[in-house]
């Protein structure tokens, strides 16, 4: 691992890393390329990993009925696997994409195609995060575990939808929700049907804000034959956002009330807060959303983590009630 070139300092920092990251201005140099492969300097995508994971851990709770000590390892472990898991599956997407990355102007800093980090030293990195995530699935229940180690399949095959459709959005949401089967049956013990729902409103909402995201790219996109839901929709885009918007909330009200029907009158329409909050924030997206703005669209994208912060705000008052 200490095989990593030593940088001069901020020389490889990434174009949409955040300005004055903890890894750009703490980190030991020799650390930098290994944490920037893991996206420790740019943290919405662990929140947008672990955001459906609560949902679904809180609904479980209002479903049924129960909250235990274990719980809260649950929510916790959840917050460390979301780290360490979508460290891994970044690693293994630039291993993937490497060729591809050092053609892109917002990209080509990258650990491995800027030389920082060979693909030997990346594997092993993946290697190490996977390990040490697994060690905390283990810690779950069977069927829990089983659904961990089926996620892996969509980690490993999301890099490469981009090159064979035009929806590699779809093949990311698959991989980024998961977690919301894995929490419900963790907490429960087995897999329900408002857990099938909650994932298919977080694969909603992923095509939303990973469209936005893809926006960035679409000209390095068309350049190298890279396909995404951003270069399909072009300027039909805030047509789909919408749709994919009232998907989204729609799903997720019908998860809440799968969940929550047996509850109080009161705990039922806290919850039902949570959908409308968060639609209310996508909205603002949509209204926002404006392709020609580059650092408007890595602003509203990073906003997504607010955007899924909210149900959880209004699940933990339903729960009290």
């Amino acid at each position: 691992m200490q095989g990593a070139s030593q940088e001069p300092e901020g020389s490889f920092t990434i174009a949409d890393a955040v300005t004055g990251n903890w890894v750009d201005t703490a980190a030991p140099n020799w650390m930098k390329p290994y944490l920037r492969l893991s996206r420790l300097d740019r943290p919405i995508g662990t929140w947008l990993l672990l955001l459906p994971c609560w949902w679904a851990l809180a609904l479980a709770m209002l479903w049924s009925d129960e909250a235990s000590w274990f719980d809260a390892w649950i929510f916790a472990g959840c917050a460390i696997g979301a780290t360490l898991m979508r460290g891994a599956g970044c690693t293994w997407n630039d291993i993937t994409d490497r060729d591809f990355d050092g053609a892109v102007e917002r990209t080509r800093n990258r650990p491995i195609p800027s030389g920082q980090v060979s693909v030997k030293q990346a594997v092993i990195w993946m290697v190490i995060q996977t390990g040490v995530s697994l060690g905390i699935l283990l810690t779950f229940n069977w069927a829990a575990i089983a659904l961990g180690v089926l996620s892996l399949l969509p980690v490993v095959i999301y890099p490469f939808a981009k090159r064979f459709t035009w929806w590699p959005q779809v093949f990311l949401g698959l991989a980024f929700n998961w977690g919301a089967l894995l929490t419900w049956t963790a907490h429960s013990g087995s897999l329900g049907w408002p857990a099938v729902t909650l994932y298919a409103t977080g694969i909603a909402w992923t095509l939303f804000y990973d469209t936005i995201y893809a926006h960035q790219d679409t000209e390095d996109d068309a350049l190298i034959g890279i396909k995404s839901t951003a270069r399909l929709f072009g300027d039909s885009t805030p047509r789909w956002l919408l749709y994919f918007l009232v998907a989204s909330v729609t799903l997720f009200c019908f998860a809440v009330v799968q969940s929550a029907s047996e509850r109080s009158v009161w705990s039922l329409i806290v919850a039902l807060c949570a959908p409308w909050a968060f639609g209310w924030h996508l909205n603002w997206q949509l209204r926002k959303y404006n392709p020609e703005d580059q650092a408007g669209l890595i602003t509203l994208f990073r906003s997504n983590r607010d955007a899924g912060l909210l149900p959880v705000l209004f699940f933990a008052i339903a729960l009290l009630l």
